[in-house]
Order: C-alpha cells, then structure tokens, then sequence
C-alpha cells in the first residue's frame, strides 16, 4: 500500500498526523501533510486508512500498489 497527500488539496488540518502519528509529518511552517513513507508499513495500515476517511479535504491518496 502507497500513500501520497496531494499539496493542493491539504489545508493543513493536521487530522492525518492526530491519527497516524507515525505515517505523516507536518510542515512546521504552514502545517502541511506529507507522508512519512510512500509505502505504508503493515502495522499501519489500518490508522492510514482511518487518516484518508478523515481528511477534510480528501487530499490524502491511497494505492494498493507495493512497488
């Protein structure tokens, strides 16, 4: 699984950091999400997928691709 957080879309509403803590990182300027890792590490999918339905802004993309 892949995860990537569209720079247009993201407001910074920090969300995604609250409930994946360990998959994202917040700029410390604007607040804006990136992802910590492109691919999502098993044990934190589940809170990825958590983080993706919460986003305000539907800026968080998610791929089952591995590679």
């Amino acid at each position: 699984m892949k995860v990537w957080v569209d720079p247009e879309r993201c407001q910074g509403h920090g969300l995604c950091k609250m409930i994946a803590p360990d998959s994202f990182d917040l700029d410390d300027i604007d607040g804006h999400s990136t992802a910590a890792h492109e691919v999502v590490p098993t044990d934190q999918h589940d809170l990825v997928r958590e983080a993706v339905r919460s986003c305000p802004e539907q800026a968080i993309i998610l791929t089952d691709d591995d590679s």
